[in-house]
């Protein structure tokens, strides 16, 4: 199993492979619109500006399992990070990232890049870098910035 086996529905409610980011490399994160780490938003952003023409993508996946931060719909969210924050990576629509209905994806990236004590994901906003063949290398903690990033996925291209 490799990460272009996964499907995800976008906010627009259209499944996307994720055999369509074959050799691009991946920030994929889960969000919330209502998080102290809401404000990442922007430096996600820019680390989208500055490195995706050069085979970077965002995957933003909101998630509503941490204190009822993200409320909204996939439409409403999709409306948030693009009236706020200016957001043009994918945003997909909410799943939940731990438990017996997480999204597959995520129980994938868990068992790949576990956490430092436990595996699963502790809050919104933790980040997994995948590289250009769909190999997890690196998982941020929710409080590590997008550009405290830029090297590590700079390294990658």
């Amino acid at each position: 199993m490799s990460i272009y086996d996964f499907t995800a529905r976008l906010s627009s409610g259209k499944d996307r492979s994720l055999g369509d980011y074959r050799g691009k490399v991946l920030l994929i994160v889960n969000v919330a619109s209502k998080c102290g780490f809401t404000p990442q938003y922007q430096g996600l952003q820019a680390l989208y500006k500055q490195f995706g023409p050069r085979g970077f993508e965002i995957l933003a996946f909101p998630c509503d399992q941490f204190g009822h931060q993200e409320p909204g719909t996939d439409a409403e969210i999709a409306t948030f990070c693009a009236t706020n924050f200016s957001v043009t990576f994918p945003v997909f629509a909410k799943i939940e990232v731990n438990g017996s209905a997480a999204h597959p994806l995520y129980t994938w990236l868990k068992r790949e890049k576990g956490g430092l004590i436990v595996s699963g994901i502790k809050w919104n906003f933790t980040k997994f870098l995948v590289d250009r063949n769909g190999i997890v290398q690196e998982r941020f903690a929710p409080a590590k910035t997008p550009e405290s990033l830029a090297h590590s996925a700079e390294a990658l291209l």
